[in-house]
């Protein structure tokens, strides 16, 4: 009876693990598959990540010192810039923006949405192009600035968003 035990143990012990390195090697080949698809040269007109959350406080640098004395949020005037790395270029830093704007605001108008989210893109003139040949509201034109091009748009709910085409230091 042990005998059989160990020997049902084993067969299960022995399937996991195949079932275990087909799965890592699945995760391996979906890992490969996303590195060569995120090739440094694609110039497709897209959102890359998230570059910024706005939201409306009753009085903001109450809401920042909130934030630092409690979740230990280090601010300034301007709120928080959190820094990440690319997963795909680990040499490349994104930052996050985290900022509280005093409610009433009109940065977010012609929304009455109490945030605004801010999304980092790829070839923002060809975004537009592509949101205007959709029908998208495009509430202004393209800004440059020196850390980067912004564009507004609205969503179907009725959000604005800011889209940032960040400036690629790799660029020469």
């Amino acid at each position: 009876m042990i005998r059989q035990i160990l020997t049902i143990s084993v067969v299960i012990l022995l399937t996991g693990c195949s079932s275990t390195n087909k799965k890592t090697s699945k995760m391996e080949e979906q890992k490969n598959e996303t590195a060569h698809t995120s090739s440094t040269n694609d110039t497709t007109p897209k959102v890359t990540g998230v570059g910024g959350i706005f939201f409306f406080s009753d009085s903001p640098k109450e809401a920042r010192e909130w934030y630092h004395k409690n979740l230990g949020i280090e601010t300034n005037d301007y709120g928080s810039s959190f820094e990440s790395r690319n997963r795909n270029k680990p040499e490349e830093i994104n930052t996050l923006q985290w900022t509280p704007f005093k409610k009433g605001s009109d940065y977010f108008a012609p929304s009455k949405k109490e945030f605004m989210i801010n999304y980092t893109v790829q070839n923002i003139e060809g975004l537009v192009d592509k949101l205007k040949e959709n029908g998208v509201t495009i509430l202004d034109s393209i800004e440059t600035y020196d850390y980067g091009k912004f564009v507004h748009i609205m969503d179907t709910e009725g959000n604005k968003i800011e889209l940032w085409e960040p400036i690629n230091t790799d660029k020469k």
